[in-house]
């Protein structure tokens, strides 16, 4: 049957595409998606990422977009975020979506809500970004951190 199914003489019914999918362990919209068709990929070589002045960006506060996504329902902002020496602590960034962060480099304290944790390099942090959150203070420059901002489009 699968060589039949391969090779065009036969159209197999839903309940087919379903046992064969379940066997290969993939959902059955595999089967439909347009893979050479997709556009949601996106490279950046180091160094390369477009430097973005942000709405309401706070001076001193440098963010380097390092990718975008063209489709789907999830909208993703991944920036490599840098304190310039003229950057000052700031606690009330707010909006929507969920945030991932990863310091690279420096020590800050950061607070989300009520809370103040201390940050070193290879630390991360994720949360919920419609609370206020931001850097409390700047322990050891200089500070790099990867942000990612993940969002659903409407």
């Amino acid at each position: 049957m699968l060589s039949r199914i391969e090779r065009g003489l036969v159209s197999p019914s839903v309940e087919t595409l379903d046992r064969i999918a379940g066997g290969l362990g993939v959902p059955v919209s595999r089967f439909f998606g347009d893979q050479s068709g997709r556009t949601d990929f996106s490279h950046v070589p180091s160094g390369r990422g477009i430097l973005v002045d942000r709405v309401g960006a706070v001076a001193g506060y440098r963010y380097e977009l390092l990718g975008h996504q063209l489709s789907g329902n999830l909208f993703v902002e991944p920036y490599l975020v840098t304190l310039l020496p003229e950057a000052e602590p700031y606690v009330t960034f707010q909006h929507p979506g969920v945030k991932f962060l990863h310091l690279l480099s420096g020590r800050v304290s950061y607070r989300y809500g009520a809370k103040v944790v201390k940050l070193g390099p290879g630390d991360s942090l994720q949360f919920d970004a419609t609370a206020l959150h931001g850097i409390e203070s700047i322990e050891a420059g200089p500070v790099t951190y990867l942000s990612i901002v993940f969002t659903m489009r409407e």
